[in-house]
């Protein structure tokens, strides 16, 4: 609370879950995907002790899958769906979660990097005039993992369920025109997953099945050191096959599958996109930054979302990385290689470093209303272009 007694609210709007709670705190209260259902059919009107309304939010979504036609408000890190996005955060700050009076609240929202300025303006109407909340704050998603990580100067990696950003941030300032984008995160992967279980020859049917491939890349996969390596062990023995327990009871068995999905990070065009990979996209970022800034920026590279987690990942990135720089910044030159430092940071809690950030900093900003909070009246007196302008100047 701040000094007045207003909850200060975290809300971390990703593509795939949301996550929230209240400042200070260094986890989130709820952690639910940011999904809304609607019935095929009316058939029942309860399901196990879920009982079925005409609109559902949340994980009761991901249990009825089958029933429901699902939507994602988000797409690749923005909002796509503004009424759709409006049933998630009434859930959100409704009786199911976190249940708040938005007239004394002060809330942080998180916005990834390159935001379309339309839907800045878009949150701050309808947080304003819909919700009624008493102030507001939106803070750029990269940023906000450099502060949890206790710095202000870093690259960011960050790889959640609909996009990954490589975003580098200059004393506390994300450079957006250096920041990369790329449309392969966590969802593509699971579709991969499942393409490649599929040519295995396992038969799955409907989005509900998603959910299991999810939970299945979830447990399984890992990112490849070695890719021609990890495929010799696939084709020649059985190190690698694990099984898995599907909900029906079936079990199915995986094996080069668990590190042939992730690796679509590295190689798009395994999906066929035609972009470059996590560290080729990481490499041309802190290539293209200001001379005096790339050693500091290679020796504080921070990963960051739930696509991240995999195990090998920061290895893999820190090889390449360093291939990379060998090859065509010092041309083979083995001698200035070995002065050559670089930094790969992988809390084990990256998977909410964005909130985590956010908790951290609207703890610290608690009272400062004049230059930090933008409030409702001020909104109301000297309207968006002006509450926007004041983000900017921090």
């Amino acid at each position: 609370m701040d000094s007045q007694g207003r909850k200060i609210i975290v809300v971390d709007n990703g593509t795939g879950f949301v996550k929230c709670g209240y400042a200070g705190t260094n986890f989130p209260s709820f952690i639910f995907p940011s999904v809304v259902g609607r019935p095929i059919v009316r058939s029942s009107q309860r399901v196990g002790n879920i009982e079925i309304k005409d609109l559902m939010v949340g994980e009761e979504c991901t249990q009825l899958r089958q029933m429901l036609d699902c939507s994602y408000p988000m797409e690749n890190g923005i909002v796509r769906n503004w009424d759709d996005m409006g049933h998630v955060w009434d859930y959100t700050f409704g009786p199911e979660k976190l249940d708040i009076d938005p007239k004394e609240c002060k809330l942080l929202l998180t916005e990834p990097p390159l935001n379309p300025s339309s839907n800045r303006e878009r949150l701050f109407q309808v947080m304003f005039e819909q919700y009624g909340f008493n102030s507001l704050y939106i803070a750029v998603q990269a940023v906000l993992t450099l502060y949890a990580q206790g710095l202000l100067t870093g690259v960011v990696v960050d790889s959640g369920d609909g996009v990954t950003h490589i975003c580098p941030v200059y004393e506390g300032f994300a450079l957006n025109h250096l920041t990369r984008r790329l449309d392969i995160a966590g969802r593509d992967i699971t579709r991969y997953l499942i393409k490649l279980l599929l040519l295995r020859g396992y038969a799955f049917n409907h989005s509900a099945d998603f959910e299991t491939v999810r939970l299945l890349k979830e447990k399984l996969c890992y990112v490849a050191y070695d890719v021609e390596q990890e495929q010799r062990l696939a084709l020649e023995t059985t190190v690698l096959t694990e099984s898995f327990t599907l909900p029906d009871g079936r079990v199915i068995r995986v094996g080069g599958e668990r590190f042939e999905a992730p690796e679509v990070l590295f190689q798009p065009h395994l999906i066929n996109v035609e972009k470059s990979g996590l560290s080729e996209l990481l490499f041309s970022v802190i290539q293209s930054a200001d001379i005096d800034t790339r050693l500091e920026f290679y020796k504080h590279i921070v990963l960051s979302g739930g696509t991240t987690m995999y195990p090998g990942l920061p290895s893999r990135l820190e090889r390449e990385l360093k291939q990379l720089y060998l090859d065509r910044v010092l041309k083979g030159n083995t001698e200035s290689f070995q002065k050559f430092k670089i930094r790969i940071e992988a809390p084990p809690r990256r998977k909410h470093m964005v909130f985590l950030g956010g908790a951290v900093l609207a703890h610290l900003m608690r009272d400062r209303d004049a230059d930090f909070w933008i409030s409702k009246n001020e909104y109301e007196e000297n309207g968006l272009a002006q509450c926007i302008r004041k983000l900017g100047m921090k």
